[in-house]
């Protein structure tokens, strides 16, 4: 539930009970912005990011930042119910196996250019050539567009509470994304420094006015890479659910769900249009779908949004990390997560300590997480794990 910090230019608005040091100063240094529309709302999941927390939202008026969008521009989920009720475990592992030499995982791309047209337009009456760093990407793009990516990106095969199967997948725009950030990320420092503010770029929160050439450039890169993390998620999912339809004939599938979490979009709030910046939060308007998945081994939820004004109509897009990755690695005790996933007959990707950065153990209660954001969403169905491929 919603609770307030006052500051000297901008309210902070939060959706958890605690908040640990780091992720408070990074709040704070948005709110001390003077472009800052109306407040900082930081949601359930929260955790200290690149500049902007991760589960943070922030509305500006006339300017954009780089750095509160992210870099995997895009990153989102997507969710596809089946027409199954069950699946055993020597199917499931089957799946599993044909998924994981049909979708190439961590850093790993396609040996061959994936078709032309599994890539997203640009935006209408702009050619791609004029999308300076999506048109140098292009061609690597084409070997990327299909596969799972690194990190806490995931495949997972679940089971909602009226038994039916799901698939669930989170990644986002690869390479393309990550190289669109960083470029316009760095004008935007250089241009800071010129310009006298210098108080945003050291604090990674560089902007670029609206009224100027490279913010239009910037946002049109960065609408493509969400099309772009889209078509990644799109395709990936059509080639799971072959390969359900391969061994589980007769599936039907329904309508894709699928929402973006990394992401800056023009919206009107307490009355004038502004740019709102999603990083690691998800829209959630009044009756609009949404997905917060859990962690490796937790539920994840298919919600309905209820557009609290005060969240900017978002919330959480995840359960949030608790421990850092290489705090995890150092921290938690491999037999225990092993041993949790196992007692569930979770057939899951955790190997060796490396791995444990992705550990149920590293993230936040998603129960909890829910349970803070009770006046942002409603649940429709919980989903249940059965096996998971992670990145």
């Amino acid at each position: 539930m919603e609770r307030s910090i006052t500051t000297e230019k901008h309210p902070i608005k939060l959706w958890l009970k605690d908040i640990d040091e780091d992720t408070l100063t990074q709040a704070r240094n948005l709110a001390a912005l003077p472009f800052i529309h109306s407040h900082i709302a930081i949601m359930a999941d929260a955790h200290v990011g690149f500049g902007m927390p991760i589960g943070g939202v922030a509305a500006t008026r006339d300017v954009v930042i780089p750095n509160a969008v992210g870099v995997d521009i895009g990153c989102g989920v997507c969710a596809v119910r089946t027409s199954l009720t069950a699946i055993d475990r020597k199917t499931l592992k089957s799946i599993l196996g044909a998924i994981r030499l049909a979708i190439p995982v961590g850093f790993s791309h396609h040996r061959n250019k994936q078709s032309v047209r599994r890539m997203p337009e640009p935006p209408p009456g702009i050619d791609i050539a004029a999308l300076p760093i999506v048109s140098r990407e292009y061609d690597n793009a084409l070997t990327q567009i299909g596969t799972l990516g690194g990190g806490n990106h995931f495949i997972e095969i679940q089971q909602a509470d009226d038994r039916h199967i799901w698939i669930m997948i989170h990644s986002g725009s690869r390479n393309i994304g990550f190289w669109v950030a960083n470029h316009y990320n760095e004008l935007a420092i250089e241009l800071n420094r010129k310009k006298g503010s210098a108080f945003a770029a050291e604090r990674q929160l560089a902007f670029l006015p609206l009224d100027l050439p490279v913010a239009l450039r910037y946002l049109q890169e960065m609408r493509y890479c969400v099309d772009f993390a889209r078509a990644n998620r799109r395709l990936m999912m059509e080639r799971v659910e072959d390969i359900l339809q391969h061994y589980c004939a007769p599936v039907s599938f329904a309508p894709p769900v699928d929402v973006a979490h990394n992401y800056a979009a023009a919206e009107t709030h307490f009355g004038r249009e502004v740019l709102v910046h999603r990083k690691g939060a998800t829209r959630a308007g009044r009756g609009e779908t949404g997905i917060v998945p859990g962690s490796q081994g937790t539920a994840s939820y298919i919600v309905r949004g209820l557009g609290n004004v005060d969240s900017f109509s978002s919330c959480s897009h995840g359960a949030g990390r608790r421990l850092g990755r290489k705090q995890a690695q150092r921290q938690l005790d491999l037999k225990a997560e092993i041993q949790r996933l196992e007692e569930r007959q979770i057939l899951h990707a955790i190997r060796g300590r490396r791995d444990l950065e992705e550990a149920a153990g590293a993230y936040k209660d998603i129960e909890v997480v829910m349970a803070n954001q009770l006046d942002l969403v409603e649940i429709v169905t919980r989903l249940q794990p059965l096996a998971v491929i992670k990145g």
